[in-house]
């Protein structure tokens, strides 16, 4: 488990040939750009308006229906339409687009309009004027609309004003009707018909009959609307449906084009030559070699990229085929950087045996991998990769503890068969036994991290973590000390704390922790400068060398949570177990399913986060930075929309 290694490479040649090039790197699929900023007054950015945005804008802006969506096909190929081409047949279809839904929305907005004002006749069928009469009325406005019935009663106090209200329909909680004033008093009636709640139905200047004659009229309209809007419908769904294809292949090929143009931004330009600079994974540099010698005013000039010390280095992770899925897990805490260590195999087998010693059971365990491979395969998912290989070493465990869905002794004819009196381990007898294993547990892990620290401290030669940190060699000879003292105290032993052994291996490291940083220098040969007076030196590292020694406590202690959740699962299953007994003989098995079914939705979820946490706080804090950059080759991205 590594880091891939990369080529850091310049490329210099003629403006004339960018795209070309560009076109190159984003084919080859493995090409990492860089920012390059203006070096020299001579060296400028190559700026300029993206000549295929507007184009693209129109494609995207075209009505090819709800149904329609852009997808990704390969038009990279140089024979394939130009651009101008392109724009003809665009703008040609886009218009006859444009034309037909014009059509369809006045067609849907005038039977709209009719629908509403079908519903609003509905309730004014018992007047018998026509509405052209009320419309033309000289001196006397009318107000079509519906008031709250408990606002009927309250019009009589309004006797004395100038203004008449005729309902024409009742629906229990609204009084349909209209209401007349004089011209000059309407404006006071709006008042006091708004105060009692009053709702204004505004009805179309085409009705001229009286309402049920309209209402005919209306529904003869709506009919003959929606035939005309079906027969345009399908007109449209037929001119979409010869040209979606086309369509699609004219978007591909202008945000290629649009993506690949946008790419100039990272280049700078010298006279009539450009230069641009990136990386690539070391073992494809020849394949891409080939593919920048196609254009011949092109020359690359490459080097190892530790040797370029101006930038950091893009990182992508090498992993096997076990290992993969969790890189997940590493790239949510941060990229290793160049040349760093790459946490992911350890992870991976941290990860998988954490969570099946925590969630034990054969069936479950089965499950989860099966659900686990269902996600990775129609979805790609790679939580559900994970989930397979969780779901194993659960299923494992479930092996040692005789646990299948809850049922304890389901497996005792098979240990029986192989020689044991019993399963290998009896949870709820053994409290002592599974929390000073997890403990141990713990102890390997926080030792393993140490020595990983170590290691990567002394690559690179930061002599101060490597020799005297508290995750060094000064701090694992202390966490080994205290252990094996406190370990041999618990079995019985001779206590191991004698004066030489305190003095030697607690004493004297606890010193060099203390001056961790003066010695560092030391071995580094830099010069120490102390921030403050030496009171403050003393202050400031007495309590960081006391917080390392609780921290071994506390961190040590943290892995209980392990066989916590090793007793919490026995006893949620034997909750579920119970509760399936207390009911009916045909009740039983639901709730054995439905039981099962919630400790693994919740108590699998909880036990992910947790083992993801001893990841996360016990381990990578010890060694790990997490502040690399991840290696992203440049591509087109051809999703429907503009950057």
């Amino acid at each position: 488990m590594s880091i891939e290694k990369m080529e850091y490479l310049n490329m210099v040649g003629l403006m004339s040939d960018l795209d070309r090039t560009l076109e190159k790197c984003v084919q080859s699929g493995c090409f990492h750009i860089n920012e390059e900023k203006d070096s020299q007054e001579t060296m400028t950015h190559v700026d300029g308006e993206n000549p295929y945005k507007e184009l693209l804008k129109k494609i995207l802006s075209m009505d090819m229906g709800r149904d329609f969506s852009f997808r990704e096909v390969g038009h990279e190929c140089p024979e394939y339409p130009d651009a101008e081409d392109i724009e003809k047949e665009v703008s040609e279809l886009a218009e006859k687009l444009r034309l037909s839904s014009e059509e369809i929305h006045g067609l849907e907005s005038a039977i709209s309009e009719r629908e509403r004002a079908a519903t609003q006749l509905s309730h004014l069928k018992g007047m018998t004027s026509d509405m052209q009469k009320l419309f033309t009325c000289s001196h006397i406005m009318p107000r079509f609309g519906r008031l709250p019935a408990e606002s009927f009663p309250k019009l009589s106090y309004y006797e004395d004003k100038p203004f008449i209200f005729v309902p024409y329909d009742d629906d229990g909680i609204y009084k349909w009707g209209i209401y007349f004033a004089p011209l000059e008093n309407i404006g006071e009636a709006d008042k006091i018909f708004k105060s009692l709640y009053f709702e204004r139905i505004w009805l179309p200047d085409f009705l001229t009959d009286t309402p049920e004659a309209e209402s005919e009229k209306l529904k003869k309209q709506i009919e003959s609307l929606s035939e005309k809007l079906e027969e345009k419908t399908k007109i449209h769904k037929k001119l979409v449906e010869e040209n979606e294809e086309k369509i699609n292949s004219f978007f591909c090929r202008v945000k290629y084009l649009y993506d690949v143009y946008e790419l100039r931004r990272y280049a700078l330009r010298y006279k009539e030559n450009f230069y641009l600079s990136g990386y690539v994974p070391k073992k494809q540099y020849d394949e891409f070699e080939k593919l920048i010698n196609q254009v011949p005013s092109v020359s690359v000039v490459s080097k190892p990229a530790e040797n370029d010390g101006e930038r950091k280095v893009p990182v992508k992770l090498k992993t096997n085929r076990f290992a993969k899925p969790f890189s997940m897990f590493v790239e949510m805490y941060g990229l290793p950087s160049y040349g760093g260590f790459n946490p992911t195999n350890l992870v991976a087998w941290t990860y998988t045996i954490l969570f099946g010693i925590m969630f034990g059971d054969v069936g479950q365990g089965l499950l989860i991998s099966l659900i686990g491979l269902f996600l990775y395969k129609k979805k790609g998912n790679m939580l559900g990769a994970i989930l397979q290989r969780v779901g194993i070493s659960s299923a494992l465990f479930g092996f040692v503890y005789g646990s299948v869905f809850g049922f304890e002794h389901l497996l005792d004819p098979l240990y029986h068969k192989i020689g044991l009196k019993h399963k290998p381990l009896e949870i709820m007898d053994s409290t002592m036994t599974i929390l000073l294993g997890a403990i141990c547990i713990g102890v390997a892990i926080i030792i393993i991290s140490i020595l990983i620290n170590i290691y990567v401290s002394f690559k690179k030669k930061d002599f101060t973590q490597a020799v005297f940190g508290n995750n060094g060699i000064a701090g694992l000879v202390v966490f080994g000390s205290l252990l094996a003292g406190v370990a041999v105290m618990m079995t019985g032993g001779k206590s191991l704390f004698t004066m030489p052994y305190v003095i030697g291996l607690i004493v004297v490291p606890l010193l060099l922790m203390f001056f961790r940083e003066p010695l560092g220098c030391l071995l580094s040969r830099k010069k120490f400068h102390m921030e403050g007076g030496i009171g403050d030196f003393i202050a400031s590292n007495f309590f960081e060398v006391f917080e390392f020694i609780l921290g071994y406590a506390t961190n040590t202690l943290s892995f209980v949570r392990i066989g916590g959740f090793i007793f919490s699962h026995a006893g949620m299953m034997s909750v579920v177990m119970l509760l399936s007994e207390s009911v009916s003989a045909g009740v039983s098995p639901v709730v054995i399913v439905i039981g099962n079914l919630f400790v693994m939705g919740m108590e699998g979820l909880i036990v992910g986060i947790q083992v993801l946490r001893l990841e996360f706080y016990e381990v990578f804090s010890r060694f790990y930075d997490g502040d690399g950059i991840a290696f992203e080759p440049v591509k087109v991205n051809y999703q429907p929309n503009i950057d």
